[in-house]
């Protein structure tokens, strides 16, 4: 199943043919997660992951933190972008899905690379050591102001904190929409916004990406 989308889905599918492929390694994460994984549509697409990846190596990214890693394919693409020495920390509930992620990363040179953490974010992330040079926040949407909150002092000076989902379906402009997850969004794109020591941008890429940073 796939995630659905704000943009057309002949233009991504465009898009996705005329970007960067995704290696052997990342491709069958994604293969495998579509289809054997129930909520396939969690997963990063390659689009997303190849927009990370420019995005590390545009700020020369040592350290890169995720919060949301689900099969590892995000995970795995970033780690693949990492000069040596690099390392992408990554942390998830599922234990099922991050056995999925384990066993494929273990078949790839590159996987050595990622650090997984399997617990409740909000207790892991007091106990991690920054700093980190970008933060994808990819996971549970009612929390998404407490994650910006505990990793902001974690970033390095030229740290990016990206979030994703934050469009959720195009329900953020639906005044009369109940879903919780859109209204967890509306009310994180809203705090970010009313947050004058911070400046952001919101993507319309999928299913919408914020990138985040502190003014200096």
């Amino acid at each position: 199943m796939e995630h659905n989308t704000i943009v057309d889905p002949d233009i991504e599918e465009y898009c996705r043919l005329m970007s960067t492929a995704p290696s052997p390694y990342c491709d069958a994460i994604y293969r495998y997660t579509m289809e054997k994984m129930e909520e396939s549509q969690m997963l990063v697409g390659p689009l997303e992951a190849g927009f990370l990846c420019m995005l590390m190596k545009m700020i020369g990214a040592l350290r890169v933190l995720e919060i949301g890693c689900f099969t590892g394919y995000s995970a795995l693409a970033m780690a693949e972008r990492l000069p040596r020495g690099g390392k992408v920390i990554t942390i998830d509930y599922d234990e099922k899905a991050a056995a999925v992620a384990r066993k494929f990363w273990s078949k790839s040179p590159r996987g050595h690379a990622i650090e997984l953490h399997v617990g409740t974010a909000l207790d892991i992330l007091p106990g991690l050591q920054g700093p980190f040079d970008l933060v994808f926040i990819d996971a549970d949407k009612n929390n998404y102001v407490p994650y910006l909150e505990l990793t902001l002092p974690m970033l390095s000076d030229s740290g990016v904190v990206i979030a994703d989902n934050t469009l959720w379906y195009g329900k953020v402009i639906d005044p009369d929409t109940n879903d919780p997850d859109a209204l967890a969004i509306r009310a994180f794109n809203e705090y970010v916004s009313d947050r004058k020591d911070l400046e952001a941008v919101i993507v319309p890429m999928r299913d919408g990406m914020t990138l985040i940073r502190p003014l200096k």
